[in-house]
């Protein structure tokens, strides 16, 4: 366990469920569980993990970039490179128009979306349990994928693209002609295609983070049940097949929202 006050399955769960937070007003260190977050509230442990391993990505892929050969490459450069080629075939795919942004973006995207749900595999009690007893930390989430606030950041960044370049592809009389007069070509109907297309545009980040959120946050959820309901000695029946299972998922959850992304991105550039 993490600390020595929790004693019961509830009070177990409560704990991992909340956030380190940092209130902006006082900057006081808060525990509270993710249904209370504010606006002047920022959950400190998700936005520290996410640009450790942020940096963590920038760092391997740099190292590895001034170390590339032409020879027989190592496991690292063969890895990268198989990384690489599998985004840039998706995008070569499915997306139709012209960006130097669009394949870059797309990695981004995918390692770092991987690397923080690869966190859910960590043993549930070690970086919460190093938290309290070496910074006396009252409280640590670490999977970043499992708040909703990441998640959300993540899908408005993309939905900001989106905007950007439906604008600057199709210009912005085109944009607008496109939200009033899609699905239904008539000036009657523009009342209707106007609630129909804004409903459109807006569920896609909507989809994307919840959907990432929904996934993380469940299986976080097992690995916390496993941990708190069974012996310590008797817990790997369960833990290890959830876990090889996981890998599954948070491969898959990574892919799809870089997918998602292209092929939102990719609609931009289509003129109906």
């Amino acid at each position: 366990m993490a600390t020595r006050e929790i004693l019961t399955p509830q009070l177990y769960i409560n704990h991992h469920l909340k956030h380190l937070q940092l209130d902006l007003r006082t900057f006081e260190l808060l525990i509270s569980p993710i249904s209370s977050s504010k606006f002047w509230i920022l959950n400190l442990d998700s936005m520290c993990f996410s640009i450790f391993l942020g940096g963590i990505f920038l760092l391997i892929f740099n190292i590895s970039a001034k170390k590339i050969t032409t020879n027989v490459p190592n496991k690292m450069q063969t890895a990268i490179e198989l990384i690489v080629n599998f985004v840039d075939s998706n995008v070569r795919e499915m997306y139709y128009g012209t960006s130097k942004i669009i394949a870059p973006l797309a990695l981004t995207i995918f390692v770092w979306v991987f690397l923080m749900n690869f966190m859910d595999l960590l043993p549930i009690d070690l970086l919460p349990f190093t938290g309290k007893y070496l910074l006396d930390l009252p409280a640590l989430r670490v999977v970043p994928s499992a708040d909703v606030n990441i998640t959300v950041s993540m899908a408005l960044g993309v939905f900001s693209l989106i905007l950007f370049y439906s604008i600057k592809i199709k210009g912005l009389n085109v944009f607008i002609k496109e939200l009033i007069l899609q699905p239904f070509h008539h000036p009657l109907f523009i009342p209707i295609n106007l609630i129909l297309e804004i409903v459109s545009l807006f569920s896609k980040p909507i989809s994307l983070a919840l959907r990432l959120f929904g996934n993380m946050y469940a299986g976080e959820l097992i690995f916390i049940l496993i941990a708190c309901l069974l012996p310590w000695w008797s817990q790997w029946m369960l833990s290890v097949p959830w876990a090889i299972f996981h890998i599954v998922i948070i491969s898959l959850q990574a892919f799809i929202f870089m997918i998602l992304t292209i092929i939102y991105l990719s609609m931009t550039s289509e003129v109906h």
